[in-house]
C-alpha cells in the first residue's frame, strides 16, 4: 500500500500465474483500498472437449485423494511446489515433468524426472506419454497454448486427466491478451 502511494501508481496489471491466488487477491485488495485501477492478464482456462476424460478437482489435496486406486504410472505436470502431497499415494510410479534438474532429493519414493521446458508439442507429448507408459495425468488448469498439448495427447490416447481447477479469486477485471490490456490502459489513462 505504501509503495502504491509513494510511487503514485495509478494502474496495476496483474500478470501472475493463474494459481498465484494470494498475490492476485492482494492486488484486488490493494487496488480497492487505494482507488487504483487494476486488470488481470490471464490465459483462458482449458475447457474439456469431446473425447476428454477429465475429473475436475478443486485442490491439490483433492487430486491426491483422486489417486486412491491400484498402482498406475501417473504424469504429474504440476510443478515442484506440491510434489510432497502425492507421497500420500505411494503405490504409483510418478513421472515428473520439471523445468530444472532437482538439486535435492524429491519427496516421492517412486518417480522418474523428465527435464523439459515448454512450449511443448503434440508429437513430443505423445512420445512422452507412450514412452513412459502413462496411465493417468494430473495437472493444473493453467490454460494457454504452451502446455495444452498434453491434453490433446491424453485425448488421443484415451487417458484420464485429474484436472486441478483454478482457485476462486475475488471479482476482478480480466483480459486475455496484451493487446486487450493496452487498450484498457488507453481507455483508463
Amino acid at each position: 500500500m505504501a509503495f502504491l502511494a509513494r510511487e503514485r501508481i495509478t494502474h496495476i496489471v496483474d500478470a501472475t500465474h493463474p494459481f498465484a491466488a494470494q498475490m492476485s487477491t492482494n492486488v484486488v485488495a490493494a487496488a480497492a483500498q487505494r482507488g487504483v485501477k487494476a486488470i488481470a492478464l490471464t490465459r483462458p482456462a482449458w475447457q474439456p472437449v469431446d473425447g476428454d476424460q477429465w475429473q475436475s478437482v478443486a485442490s491439490v489435496e483433492e487430486a491426491v485423494s483422486a489417486l486412491a486406486y491400484p498402482p498406475q504410472r501417473v504424469l504429474l505436470a504440476i510443478g515442484r511446489m506440491h510434489l510432497a502431497s502425492f507421497a500420500a499415494q505411494p503405490q504409483h510410479h510418478y513421472v515428473l515433468r520439471l523445468v530444472d534438474q532437482p538439486t535435492s532429493p524429491l519427496p516421492l519414493s517412486d518417480y522418474t524426472a523428465v527435464i523439459d521446458r515448454g512450449p511443448f508439442t503434440l508429437e513430443g507429448d505423445l512420445a512422452l506419454l507412450e514412452n513412459q507408459r502413462i496411465e493417468r495425468i494430473v495437472c493444473k488448469n493453467s490454460g494457454g497454448e504452451g502446455a495444452a498439448s498434453k491434453l490433446t495427447a491424453a485425448r488421443r490416447l484415451g487417458l484420464p486427466v485429474v484436472m486441478i481447477e483454478r482457485p476462486q479469486l475475488p471479482s476482478r477485471h480480466e483480459a486475455h491478451s496484451i493487446e486487450d490490456v493496452i487498450s484498457w490502459l488507453g481507455d483508463h489513462y
